[in-house]
C-alpha cells in the first residue's frame, strides 16, 4: 500500500514542505512542493542574518503547509508519516523546523524521521530521474557546502571523499557579487554576466590543484581574494571594471575545479554515475562543463532542475520515503538538531 510522506526544510533561508507517494516498488512520486524564501529580507545585508530567518520561519511554516496539502489534494490525516531536516544549518532555523514536525507527528501519531540536509539534496535527484544507481558520486554544491560524497546507500550510506577547506563555491560567489556590485544571491547575477564575458580574460587561480593538496578537497578562498584584489588594482589605475569578463573568468576557475575533481574522484573510485546537487547546480556553466568531461570519460550524469537544486521541502519528503522503504528506526520524540549533523548520518 502506497504510503504519504510529509518532508519539512527550514535550515536557512527557505521554508519548505513537501509531499511525496512512496509507491510498494520503492518508487517516489513527488506530489507538492511549497518553499516561502525570506532572501528579500536578507539581501540588503548581503547575507543571511539567522535570527531573521528563524522568524520568517515561524511566521511561513503554516500557511506554506497549507498550501502544499491544498496542491497535492490531501488532508493532513492521509500523511503516514514525517520527515525533517535536522541538520546541518542555522541552529534557530532548523529548531523551527524540527518544533513544527514533531507537533505534527504528535498530532497525526504517525513516525517522525530527522534527516540530513545534504543527503536531501542527493535524494531529490530521484524524485526526477528515479533509482538512484549504486554507488554513485554526488557533487553537491551550494552556499554553505562543497563536498564530493560517495553513496553506496542514500538512506544509510554516505561517505565523504572531499570538502571545502574554506569558503564553499556559493558562499565564494555571494562575495564575489559584492565586489563586482551584482545583487544577493550572488549566483544567478554572475552566471548572467557571464554569458556575455570571456572566461579566459583573467587568468585567476584553482586553489588546491597542486600536488601536495589534498585529492578531492576545494578551496575557493583564495579565488575570491584573488578576484577582490584584481578589481581593487584596476580601480586604482582608474580603469573601467569589466564586470562581464571578471564573472566569466571567476566561474571559469570554479567550474573547472568542481568537474575536474569529481571526474578524477569517480575515476578513482571505480564510479559510473554522477550527480550534481545543491543550488549553484543551476549554474549553466557548471551545467556544461560537467556535461562535456562527464560525456568523455564515459560517466552518466544527472542534475535536478533548478526548482529541486535549491532548498525545498521535496527533497527532505523525497529523503524520508527511501529512509522509510530502507526501515529504518523512527527519531525519538525528544531529538535535538543539530548544526554540525555530519553527512555520513543520514537520520536520527
Amino acid at each position: 500500500m502506497a504510503r504519504i510522506i510529509m518532508g519539512i526544510e527550514s535550515s536557512c533561508d527557505e521554508t519548505g514542505v513537501g509531499l511525496v507517494r512512496l509507491h510498494d516498488d520503492g518508487a517516489v512520486e513527488l506530489l507538492a512542493d511549497e518553499v516561502a524564501s525570506s532572501v528579500e529580507q536578507h539581501a540588503r545585508f548581503g547575507g543571511v542574518v539567522p535570527e531573521v530567518a528563524s522568524r520568517a520561519h515561524l511566521e511561513a511554516m503554516v500557511p506554506t503547509t497549507a498550501r502544499a496539502f491544498e496542491k497535492a489534494g490531501l488532508s493532513m490525516s492521509d500523511v503516514d508519516a514525517i520527515a525533517v531536516t535536522a541538520g546541518p544549518g542555522l541552529a534557530g532555523a532548523l529548531l523551527v523546523g524540527v518544533s513544527a514536525a514533531k507537533a505534527y507527528a504528535t498530532a497525526l501519531d504517525v513516525p517522525l524521521y530527522g534527516v540530513n540536509h545534504l543527503a536531501g539534496h542527493i535524494a531529490v535527484d530521484t524524485l526526477q530521474h528515479g533509482p538512484l544507481p549504486t554507488p554513485c558520486l554526488a557533487l553537491l554544491v551550494s552556499g554553505g557546502h562543497t563536498q564530493l560524497l560517495r553513496v553506496d546507500d542514500i538512506a544509510s550510506g554516505i561517505t565523504e571523499l572531499g570538502s571545502t577547506v574554506d569558503d564553499a563555491a556559493g558562499e565564494a560567489y555571494d562575495k564575489v557579487a559584492r565586489v563586482l556590485g551584482l545583487p544577493y544571491p550572488g549566483g544567478p547575477p554572475i552566471d548572467k554576466a557571464a554569458q556575455n564575458g570571456n572566461p579566459a580574460a583573467i587568468a585567476f587561480p584553482r586553489g588546491m590543484t597542486g600536488p601536495r593538496d589534498a585529492a578531492f578537497d576545494f578551496s575557493f578562498s583564495g579565488l575570491k581574494t584573488a578576484v577582490a584584489r584584481w578589481v581593487e588594482g584596476a580601480q586604482r589605475r582608474g580603469e573601467d571594471i569589466p564586470v562581464d569578463d571578471v564573472a566569466a573568468s571567476f566561474q571559469e576557475a570554479v567550474v573547472d575545479v568542481l568537474t575536474a575533481k569529481a571526474i578524477r574522484a569517480a575515476k578513482q573510485q571505480g564510479i559510473g554515475t554522477m550527480v550534481i546537487s545543491g543550488g549553484v547546480a543551476a549554474n549553466s556553466r557548471l551545467k556544461v562543463l560537467a556535461g562535456e568531461r562527464c560525456a568523455a570519460a564515459g560517466i552518466e550524469l544527472r542534475v535536478p532542475r533548478p526548482r529541486l537544486c535549491t532548498d525545498n521541502g521535496a527533497m527532505i519528503a523525497a529523503l524520508g520515503a527511501h529512509v522509510v522503504a530502507g526501515k529504518r528506526p523512527a527519531a525519538p520524540l525528544d531529538f535535538s538538531a543539530n548544526p554540525a549533523l555530519p553527512v555520513n548520518v543520514v537520520s536520527l
